[in-house]
């Protein structure tokens, strides 16, 4: 009973063995390569169990997903002999897998082939055209060149290059210092010239504001002088006929203002004798004047 139990064991673990070694599967997301002895034989693309020669067929299974390429960051010399710092990313999908196991084999040895197309073709492009062109809506026709390249050459080997980007493309960081440093220096150069230029123009304004200034004052001094030329003999003219009208009159007028003056507080102190003619008018009042 025993051994009728380990010969049932044995056999159904031969089974499930050859089962395994016989059948295999391919997801929605892969399609298979059959080699039988070395030799591909035939692909699965349709997904499910498939059935196989056990010791004699091998199954490749590859992604037929979009893959996605990361080259590492490359110093690319440009037409006008600038260095770049370039990082791109290329998507591929596998889309004929017996001619890619011919020509790489492997997902790895794929991505070391497509990644040296993508930097030769971007050496080659890079390096016939000018930093201002990266800067410029030229640079979409440039990607667009290196994507054609690389999708033409890319097709011998059973894969189809969908997109190739650039990541990143700056200048190196010495290059972009020395850059920086060359349009400050250009920079303060121009900044210098124009503040020489403004202090040129603010001198000629100057001088020009002070010789129209001077202009005005003489004629504003000429002006004042004959006004005031003409206000005096007004005034003389006035007091002229003023003192034929009434003598007695103006000369009490021009002692009052000589008082007014003399005997004001801020005026100096006066030591006078009583009988002084000074006085006349403060001791007789103004009649005295018309007496004599």
């Amino acid at each position: 009973m025993k051994r009728n139990t380990v010969i049932a064991t044995l056999g159904a673990l031969a089974l499930l063995w050859l089962i395994s070694v016989a059948t295999y599967v391919v997801s929605e997301t892969e399609q298979a390569l059959i080699i039988r002895l070395g030799a591909p034989i035939g692909m699965v693309n349709t997904p499910g169990l498939n059935f196989k020669l056990p010791l004699v067929d091998s199954v490749i299974l590859y992604d037929s997903r979009e893959l996605l390429l990361e080259p590492p960051l490359e110093q690319v010399i440009l037409g006008d002999q600038k260095r770049i710092e370039v990082q791109t990313y290329a998507r591929y999908r596998i889309t004929d897998p017996l001619q890619f196991y011919q020509s790489l084999r492997t997902p790895d040895q794929a991505n070391a082939q497509i990644g040296q197309l993508v930097s030769s073709s971007l050496r080659k492009e890079l390096g016939q055209v000018n930093l201002p062109a990266l800067l410029s809506p030229q640079r979409t026709v440039i990607v667009a060149r290196i994507q054609a390249e690389v999708l033409a050459k890319a097709k011998s080997l059973g894969v189809e290059v969908s997109e190739v980007r650039f990541r990143k493309a700056d200048l190196p960081l010495e290059t972009s210092q020395a850059i920086y440093e060359r349009m400050k220096s250009e920079r303060q150069r121009e900044a210098k010239e124009l503040r020489a230029q403004g202090a040129e123009w603010a001198q000629q304004i100057q001088s020009k504001a002070d010789k129209e200034k001077s202009a005005i004052l003489a004629d504003a001094q000429r002006t004042a002088k004959i006004s005031r030329g003409q206000g005096d003999a007004q005034a003389n003219q006035i007091m002229a006929e003023a003192f034929g009208k009434d003598p007695q009159f103006y000369r009490l007028y021009r002692s009052l203002q000589t008082y007014r003056q003399a005997l004001a507080e801020a005026g100096p102190v006066l030591f006078l004798a009583p009988e002084t003619e000074f006085l006349r008018d403060l001791k007789t009042g103004p009649g005295s004047g018309a007496r004599k």
